[in-house]
């Protein structure tokens, strides 16, 4: 219990005050005081860092409202413009070019293009590779500007589906089994051989 002592003094008169035991201090006082500038000062430079380092990132990354670098978000999915590398593989429903350049793909081992079916199982593989391309499928075409096939092939047979066929070389065109043709026709006035 606290007990309070009251001095009256008269004018004139000197009286010391009693020291009160009882005495709190409010606040944080010496190297607790220090200690919690230091840590607010230290808060603050990370604070600093942290903002810079996101605005730099920000920067670096070319990010702004439509996408990030090169690459554009449209309504009708992504557009990348230039040119880009690609670590890991890429899954696209469609791949196109501007209408004004080409495609291009470039590869230090190979390309390789896969078509999956809904199973998500390779029904068809292109490969082209520094020494070859390979093609792994039921059927592979080459068409013609106008959409006509001009080459197939398939388990069964190939065809070539062109108006001529010129075959150049020392040994022409050699055949193992029989050959059926409406015209047999050699150069003007060279024999037939």
């Amino acid at each position: 219990m606290v007990r309070e002592q009251y001095t009256t003094t008269t004018p004139g008169t000197s009286l010391e005050r009693p020291k009160n035991e009882y005495v709190y201090k409010i606040g944080i006082y010496g190297w607790r005081k220090r200690c919690l500038y230091l840590f607010v000062l230290l808060l603050l430079i990370i604070l600093v860092v942290n903002f810079s380092l996101t605005i730099w990132i920000l920067k670096v990354m070319w990010f702004s409202p439509t996408g990030m670098g090169h690459l554009r978000v449209t309504k009708e999915g992504l557009r990348l413009e230039g040119e880009s590398e690609f670590l890991f593989p890429l899954y696209a429903k469609e791949i196109h070019s501007r209408v004004d350049s080409s495609l291009l793909l470039q590869s230090t081992h190979n390309v390789t293009v896969n078509a999956r079916n809904s199973n998500g199982e390779v029904t068809g593989r292109l490969n082209v590779g520094p020494k070859m391309v390979e093609f792994h499928g039921q059927q592979f075409q080459i068409n013609s500007k106008d959409g006509k096939p001009l080459f197939t092939v398939d388990e069964n047979e190939v065809v070539i589906g062109t108006d001529k066929l010129r075959v150049t070389g020392p040994e022409g065109a050699l055949f193992e089994h029989s050959v059926e043709t409406p015209l047999v026709k050699a150069e003007s006035f060279k024999q037939l051989r």
